[in-house]
């Protein structure tokens, strides 16, 4: 595996690999094993895997966490030799944002909600990055984890409405073998919290249930799902939501593909996660994702 700091650096690098396909990971870094699942992907679908580790300020409120998001290069560069990236590209804020950031590119209606509406402005940084990224690799392919389902819905928008020449291939959330979806954020759980936090799992788990008896009403499913969470004294509910996917379209009634998601905070750590579920209308026809 090769690493790069610059855009001149990578796009050499980069030059003689077509007419390979390329596939792209994009990251911010402290990898886990949701992260090697998307290289693995990459490398099933691609001649060529390139990931990047960036954290991105544009993407951090006034009050996040940007400083203290944790890093590790010599972990993060060990873990992608060894799940089989070719080329990892490490760029400082200053190679990525010359002259700051001038421009930036905005989503609108779908980034609205959920986190959107938690963290205002993230998801144009988002966007942002991700648009700055898919220009500088110009990848056939790029791969992005479902736990952040609204981040994958909205980059499948731009690239849309963009006519960007790259397939996004959504990836199913990886857990833990007790049902914690992984997050590089779940670090900064206490030993209490990391406990605590299995109840995000077990509401989703609850709607799947009441899904798979016939229960359709989103009022009802919420009010479920709030009541498993409630029974952590940690747990402070920033949204339940369900809605239709990828638009997020809020409905009464669950039909179609959908998305049940949370997020929750911690103490300081805020976590989210969801499920994506087929219902059709026959009671006791609903799969999850």
């Amino acid at each position: 595996m090769r690493t790069v700091s610059t855009i001149q650096e990578l796009r050499t690098a980069l030059k003689n690999i077509r007419p390979n396909k390329i596939g792209f990971v994009p990251t911010m870094g402290y990898l886990h094993e949701g992260h090697i699942s998307l290289v693995k992907k990459a490398r099933e679908t691609a001649d060529f895997v390139v990931m990047s580790i960036f954290v991105n300020p544009l993407q951090f409120g006034p009050n996040e966490d940007l400083d203290s998001y944790p890093r590790d290069l010599e972990r993060d560069s060990q873990l992608a030799a060894e799940a089989g990236v070719d080329l990892l590209f490490f760029p400082s804020v200053e190679e990525m944002y010359p002259t700051g950031s001038r421009t930036i590119v905005s989503v609108h209606e779908i980034t609205d909600a959920l986190c959107g509406a938690s963290r205002p402005g993230h998801f144009d940084g988002v966007a942002t990055v991700v648009m700055k990224l898919l220009n500088i690799v110009n990848p056939d392919y790029a791969f992005f984890g479902m736990k952040d389902a609204q981040q994958v819905a909205v980059i499948m928008q731009m690239v849309r409405d963009l006519n960007m020449q790259v397939e996004v291939i959504p990836c199913p959330i990886v857990r833990e073998a007790d049902g914690l979806a992984l997050s590089s954020r779940n670090v900064y759980l206490s030993e209490e919290a990391r406990t605590q936090a299995l109840v995000l799992s077990r509401a989703l788990t609850e709607a799947r249930q009441l899904l798979a008896d016939g229960e359709r009403n989103t009022a009802v499913l919420r009010q479920a799902m709030e009541a498993v969470i409630s029974t952590s004294s940690l747990a402070e509910i920033d949204y339940i939501e369900l809605r239709t996917y990828p638009d997020l379209q809020l409905t009464d009634e669950l039909e179609g593909t959908c998305l049940i998601a949370l997020a929750v905070r911690f103490g300081t750590t805020r976590l989210i996660d969801n499920i994506l579920v087929e219902v059709a209308k026959e009671e006791s026809v609903c799969s999850v994702r």
